[in-house]
């Protein structure tokens, strides 16, 4: 009877051990998960980074930063960004990132600092194309052995009323410049162009005839151009590496004249 209500005893003092160990580990976490749910901040930002990803990558935890008002937002635990307070900007990879109009506010700018004078480009080294009314105009650098080059060249020979000016580069590969001058060697430099970049199809002729090839390197060297595709709007602003389609178009819309 006496061991039968120590044991009991003992049960009893053990489980209140255990409960009490469980309330202790849980009430920070629980305390915490509540100062987490209680600012509203918190929320905003994790609703409209969410939101942004359009609930492709949820978000696994929003903190506050020792920066007033920015908070560190934790995305499928190796992804960091730190956003403001309001939920609507964001800094993702060194750029600063609008939430709401979903733009790179960073690319934007620096596509200003790089804008050109279109009207300065030599526009005589280029092999131009006419598509339609031609009334869209702009100027495209390539190389004949980008693979990015090639992609957008597909892109554009499918837009309508447009002129694009194809100034030709020579410095990927150590046949570029072959390739290169055997198609501004052709009878039809522009159907030589497409076919070289769309079909790797190579002209036939010995690629002997002056060619604008090193005064193109050259322009390309003042603009500042060290890799391809690099494509000038007629307003002057620069586009440097490949756009899908879509970002592409709005992009042509917006940037040219008239």
């Amino acid at each position: 009877m006496t061991d039968s209500m120590s044991f009991t005893r003992v049960a009893a003092t053990a489980l209140a051990f255990v409960a009490a160990a469980a309330l202790w580990v849980a009430a920070p976490l629980a305390q915490a998960q509540g100062a987490a749910a209680a600012d509203p901040d918190a929320v905003r930002v994790k609703a409209a980074v969410e939101r942004f990803f359009k609930g492709r990558y949820p978000v696994d935890e929003v903190r506050k930063t020792p920066l007033r008002g920015i908070y560190e937002v934790r995305v499928r635990n190796d992804v960091l960004m730190y956003a403001d307070e309001t939920g609507q900007f964001v800094f993702l990879d060194g750029s600063l990132i609008d939430l709401k109009a979903e733009r790179n506010l960073t690319q934007e700018r620096m596509e200003e600092l790089l804008a050109i004078d279109f009207g300065t480009l030599p526009l005589d080294l280029a092999i131009k194309q006419v598509a339609g009314n031609g009334k869209r105009v702009l100027a495209v650098f390539e190389d004949p052995n980008c693979g990015y080059c090639k992609r957008l060249r597909a892109d554009l020979v499918k837009l309508d009323d447009i002129t694009i000016y194809t100034f030709p580069m020579a410095f990927l590969a150590a046949d570029s410049e072959t390739k290169a001058r055997k198609a501004l060697c052709a009878a039809d430099k522009a159907r030589a162009w497409n076919d070289l970049l769309l079909n790797n199809r190579i002209p036939g002729n010995t690629g002997t005839c002056d060619t604008p090839l090193a005064k193109v390197a050259e322009l390309a060297r003042k603009l500042g151009i060290t890799g391809t595709p690099v494509v000038f709007f007629a307003n002057g602003k620069r586009l440097q590496g490949y756009a899908p389609p879509e970002r592409f178009n709005r992009m042509l819309a917006e940037n040219s004249k008239g």
